[in-house]
């Protein structure tokens, strides 16, 4: 909020939820008495501490019920916070096995952006090693940040409220020189590092760039997937050929201060050049 004080045009919303999620927001939005609730706590917090709204991470609606019952929850919310003042965002995942559990259509109609996550698609839960957060994926089953967008768009979003998410993370796998190998465990802290500590020391860094991922292979990573300066522009250039709304990063902290390696740098000089 300070921030916001010193440059005015700044708009800050507030995420609620998160990783643990799954196991509140379900309970709240099956009650309408409790959405009332929520969304008039959520009018007093914004009001009181001058936020702009929120975002609503439901780590995720897992079946058709729980899908309507956050639309009526979005639905609590807008009421409480008019479009005209306020924004009201959700972050979803790529993958179409939560996707389907949702109206999009119905739920986009209260969302000014659907904050999609498009990564995360391999990681310590995966048997295999694989790319994280491909723009592309090489056969028609894997989960990609375009197959993400094309589910959304095809299911009633308008592409103006999709925002791309990018990872400040990478996913390690020990063992394997690049995707699609059984892996023999993970690296750096639960299988992951900040990405201003990537390409990892000894390693190699590469760009697919089929699929818009990078990777770096050695050193105490193993196969390390992540974005990097040059996917990150690929991935603007998406947004900018699709008609998004823009893009995001999850988590800005974990960034490079090096203007030549800043993904949030990158990203915003290539949405705004012609």
């Amino acid at each position: 909020m300070h921030l916001k004080q010193k440059h005015p045009h700044l708009r800050v919303t507030l995420s609620i939820g998160g990783g643990t999620s799954n196991e509140t927001y379900p309970l709240v939005a099956s009650n309408a008495l409790l959405r009332e609730n929520f969304a008039r706590s959520v009018r007093g917090l914004v009001e009181a501490s001058g936020l702009d709204g929120i975002d609503i991470n439901w780590a995720y609606p897992a079946d058709a019920q729980q899908g309507a019952n956050f639309v009526a929850l979005l639905a609590a919310v807008r009421v409480q916070l008019p479009d005209e003042q306020f924004f009201v965002t959700a972050a979803l995942p790529a993958g179409r096995t939560t996707l389907q559990n949702i109206p999009v259509a119905q739920a986009a109609a209260y969302l000014d952006f659907v904050n999609l996550e498009a990564y995360d698609f391999y990681g310590p839960w995966s048997h295999r090693s694989g790319h994280q957060a491909q723009l592309y994926s090489m056969s028609k089953d894997e989960t990609s940040g375009s197959s993400g967008v094309s589910y959304l768009m095809s299911h009633g979003c308008p592409a103006r409220k999709i925002l791309l998410g990018i990872p400040l993370y990478g996913r390690s796998f020990l063992g394997v020189g690049g995707p699609g190998h059984r892996h023999k465990g993970l690296g750096g802290e639960d299988g992951a590092f900040e990405y201003h500590t990537l390409p990892r020391k000894s390693a190699k860094e590469t760009v697919d760039k089929r699929i818009g991922a990078a990777s770096c292979v050695g050193g105490d990573g193993g196969f390390v997937t992540y974005d990097n300066p040059e996917t990150v522009k690929m991935k603007a250039a998406y947004c900018k050929q699709k008609g998004l709304g823009g893009l995001f990063y999850w988590t800005g902290p974990a960034d490079s201060r090096e203007k030549s390696r800043s993904l949030v740098a990158a990203g915003f000089r290539a949405l705004h050049s012609s």
